[in-house]
């Protein structure tokens, strides 16, 4: 078939001076006498030729095709593009993206256009795609069984045209199909047994298939593919969707079984599984410390309320425990102190145990100078920040409120959203005399988490953008330990209380428990740090490794950080905080 260099051409374009990428474009003002290989072909050195990004390349040829579908493409658009899926495995490596290219493209001309076809084009690419189908299942044409499935639907392929194409079709014939029936329920049962089930469950709701039982829900089950297993009872209907919230309920798989029940509207049907479902979500809200989130899920349910209170409770919130029976006049329940007794058997770090004396809070410019006084001389201090949640999805993070700098008797909390309102210049002199102290050893636990955040919340401030011996604690140790109350537990033996992390840190003043809460974030770092300097590891098996060697100094602007800073080796400077003495 000829190609006429007036009716179809290829444009290249190349810009060496333009910075961005350039794509190579078909411009056809013809397609009558272009063949689906020329078109795939030039499709490909436009691919292959284009300087974009494989995503930006992969989109403008989308579009590009789904434009060029209007220029009479023979016979007609969709037969066009079913005779260019019959050839694509012939250019290898590119025959799967340009599958999902040309059937999308298509789809996209589909709805772009009021009358995009003839129904004597549709007729014969429905009757191409049937036997498309068939090539494929068959194996001699070879394509993943998604470009199968989108190619039945998006050319509306039948129960008629798999009849129609058996007909046609010696080799389906001589292993006895000449029905699409018998032949779709064969298939449609292979695939159950390997375990295909989205591909299964595709293909019978296409075909209008109900023929597998209840087992076939409890075999998706089985193999924890539920996806599949929802969309298959919603497809059967009610009855389904019942045995299958009773097949997650019976594996104690409550998210999945409250999920159907929500979207369904079966919570009539199951009033105490559905309950269930309900404390499920508030425990694991509470685990996370998202408790303000877990209070606006009860939506005002007494029971649910209580059920929050006890795991405020068992938590050792008690300020939460006082707070929500208060607010809801929960009479009912044990007040915090009664809770204390219990609280306290929990065994979780208190910071008497760790024998700091005081914490100061710092708000005024007078109190942040004695601060920065004390901490320039110390050998080692404990660094953390804490700032308040955000729990709408997209909205921006809030500012950092507080950071606890503190030795392992005294610990400062500053006020950062007042100091840098009142003071800024002298907030930023302060922590660069702290942050970029080369005698004064600074502990964080992903502390480089926490200079991000800080620099998004005070751009103007250059303290942040550079700092001087750092030592992350969570690098030291080889294997992760669930956070810090992991790592708490690990080596001092006791975790620590993690419930208030994600509590009001905007509030004034802070509750006496947050305080406690914060200053203990930094003065473990301190204790853990003792016990990497006083058991140095003896072999490579050991639990850490040389602390040392993951000292970091002289950072660029954190807002400006892509990849993970290189560590250096700060010996002659480490080799002082090998002394008993950390003040």
């Amino acid at each position: 078939m000829g190609l006429d260099s007036e009716e179809a051409d290829l444009v290249v374009i190349k810009d060496e001076k333009a910075k961005e990428g350039t794509l190579c474009l078909h411009s056809f003002s013809d397609l009558t006498y272009v063949s689906p290989v020329v078109f795939l072909y030039l499709l490909k050195e436009c691919y292959k030729h284009g300087s974009l990004k494989a995503t930006k390349k992969f989109q403008a040829l989308q579009y590009r095709v789904h434009q060029v579908l209007a220029n009479k493409p023979q016979p007609g658009p969709a037969t066009f593009i079913i005779k260019c899926l019959t050839v694509l495995p012939m250019f290898g490596v590119y025959g799967e993206g340009f599958s999902h290219l040309v059937i999308s493209a298509l789809r996209r001309f589909f709805k772009s256009v009021s009358e995009p076809t003839s129904e004597e084009d549709m007729s014969s690419a429905r009757k191409l795609a049937a036997e498309f189908f068939l090539a494929t299942v068959g194996g001699s044409l070879t394509y993943d069984e998604k470009v199968m499935m989108h190619t039945l639907k998006v050319f509306d392929v039948g129960l008629t045209s798999i009849d129609e194409a058996l007909s046609v079709s010696e080799v389906w014939q001589g292993y006895g199909f000449t029905c699409g029936t018998a032949f779709l329920e064969q298939y449609i049962s292979d695939l159950i047994k390997s375990k295909s089930f989205m591909t299964a469950v595709t293909l019978l709701e296409h075909f209008s298939f109900r023929f597998p039982g209840e087992t076939f829900l409890q075999q998706m089950v089985e193999d924890k593919d539920f996806q599949a297993a929802e969309r298959w009872a919603t497809f059967m209907g009610r009855p389904s969707l019942c045995i299958l919230v009773q097949e997650y309920g019976s594996r104690n798989m409550l998210k999945q079984a409250y999920n159907v029940i929500n979207k369904n509207y079966l919570q009539q049907d199951f009033p105490e599984l559905y309950h269930k479902c309900k404390e499920s979500a508030l425990k694991v809200l509470a685990e996370k410390a998202c408790w303000d989130v877990a209070e606006n899920k009860t939506k005002g349910d007494r029971q649910l309320l209580k059920y929050l209170v006890y795991l405020a409770m068992e938590a050792g919130y008690l300020e939460k425990v006082d707070e929500l029976c208060d607010r809801y006049s929960l009479q009912g329940l044990r007040k915090a102190q009664e809770a204390e007794v219990a609280f306290v058997q929990k065994s979780f770090l208190r910071l008497n145990d760790l024998a700091v004396e005081d914490v100061v809070w710092v708000d005024e410019v007078n109190e942040l100078r004695n601060a920065t006084s004390f901490l320039e001389g110390c050998r080692v201090v404990g660094i953390d920040c804490e700032w308040k949640p955000n729990y709408i999805k997209g909205s921006k993070q809030n500012k950092v409120s507080i950071m606890q700098i503190g030795s392992d008797t005294k610990i400062f909390i500053l006020d950062l959203i007042k100091l840098y309102n009142d003071a800024s210049e002298i907030l930023d002199n302060c922590l660069s005399q702290i942050l970029q102290s080369k005698s004064t050893l600074k502990l964080g636990y992903n502390f480089q988490c926490d200079l991000k955040q800080l620099a998004l919340s005070y751009g103007d401030l250059k303290c942040f953008e550079r700092y001087d011996m750092l030592l992350d604690i969570q690098n030291v140790f080889k294997e992760p330990f669930g956070g810090l109350a992991g790592l708490t537990k690990k080596i001092l033996g006791v975790s620590l209380n993690k419930t208030r992390r994600n509590s009001d840190w905007e509030q004034r003043p802070l509750t006496q428990n947050q305080l406690e809460y914060a200053a203990l974030d930094a003065a473990v770092l301190i204790h853990i740090f003792r016990h990497v300097r006083d058991h140095p590891p003896h072999d490579s098996s050991s639990e850490t490794v040389q602390w040392k060697s993951h000292i970091v100094s002289h950072m660029e602007s954190p807002k400006k950080l892509k990849k993970k800073p290189k560590c250096h080796s700060t010996q002659t400077s480490a080799s002082t905080f090998n002394k008993p003495s950390d003040n």
